[in-house]
């Protein structure tokens, strides 16, 4: 392969030639950053609460921290009181020195630095008030709900701007789950008058600070993929199979570069064979890489170690037999 890791992925999507077809993640550096350092817990499955003031668990076998969120512990009680009950983190005063030398020792000719941002406003805002508190205060007190989130947009653009300047990223990893895997956790007209005009704003502070806006959602995101071009999100990463991401790629041209495709829980068993893995990866590169600007991956890590390396393997050969065979023109 002549091409570095950095230069097949910018091929794959800017829609030209690549060496292989396979994961924009495995051409970055992800950098822990002292914000992201504050707001993390101890893997010990006991409860701890995060950057701000929400309590969390993260279980030693789960792949990251859940909040365990009451009546009596909800940072948030009253949407319509949250400029009394919430205390948002400050970006200034924090240690960027481990995350720079980090940022700096990463062979930028090799692989992206990217930056990791937790968190967004959705899941913000139940990781504050629970997930049914919050449903009920986007539907039923909307404006107070937009004002928090407006509060928090500014939060994430101070961030972002910090981590621009410390560390130069060229890439952001965005997180925020804006469903399950049957559907949209908000009505798509709520998601699009409360989250859509404040993501924009995020998007644009992104683009401004010259990075590549990678949005993690790994759910159910069909109905708003338009919405997610219109924003400014450059590639879509998490993307499940139960999205028809075909007919995604149709209704947007093929232009919204996504990353995922993987029936990740159809291969992540202790029974899971090199056969069954070298099937799932066969079907998601025959099904989606013509289209082109596709990165077939997990839209998540498994939790099996042995899968995963499977995984990463066959989709790195047949990724290039693929690539070979299917020359862009």
């Amino acid at each position: 392969m002549d091409m570095t890791p950095r230069e097949n992925m910018q091929a794959i999507y800017e829609g030209r030639q690549p060496d292989y077809y396979g994961s924009f993640q495995t051409a970055v550096t992800v950098i822990r950053d002292p914000i992201w350092a504050r707001d993390s817990v101890p893997r010990d499955g006991q409860e701890h609460k995060d950057g701000w003031g929400t309590t969390c668990v993260w279980l030693p076998d789960a792949p990251g921290k859940h909040p365990v969120i009451t009546k009596e512990n909800a940072v948030v009680k009253d949407i319509t009181k949250w400029k009394e009950q919430l205390t948002i983190p400050s970006v200034k005063d924090l240690d960027w020195t481990k995350a720079k030398e980090q940022a700096d020792a990463t062979d930028r000719s090799q692989k992206f630095v990217e930056y990791f941002n937790a968190q967004g406003l959705f899941e913000r805002s139940h990781f504050l008030m629970g997930m049914e508190d919050a449903f009920c205060a986007y539907l039923e007190e909307p404006d107070a709900m937009y004002e928090m989130l407006s509060a928090i947009a500014d939060y994430k653009k101070e961030n972002i701007k910090a981590a621009a300047y410390h560390l130069k990223p060229e890439v952001i990893f965005y997180q925020d789950d804006w469903g399950s895997k049957q559907n949209l956790f908000l009505p798509p007209d709520t998601w699009r008058e409360i989250i859509k005009p404040l993501q924009k704003e995020i998007a644009d502070t992104i683009h401004e600070c010259g990075m590549l806006y990678v949005h993690h959602a790994d759910c159910i995101c069909e109905p708003i993929v338009e919405d997610m071009m219109e924003i400014g999100i450059d590639i879509w990463q998490g993307v499940i199979p139960e999205n028809d991401i075909v007919a995604i790629q149709e209704r947007t041209g093929g232009q919204l570069s996504m990353i995922g495709g993987i029936n990740g829980p159809a291969i992540d068993s202790e029974t899971t064979t090199a056969e069954d893995v070298a099937a799932e990866v066969k079907r998601c590169i025959d099904t989606y890489c013509p289209a082109g600007k596709f990165f077939p991956a997990g839209p998540a890590g498994l939790l099996h170690k042995r899968n995963e390396d499977m995984l990463e393997e066959e989709i790195v050969r047949y990724g290039t037999e693929w690539a070979k065979a299917h020359p862009v023109a």
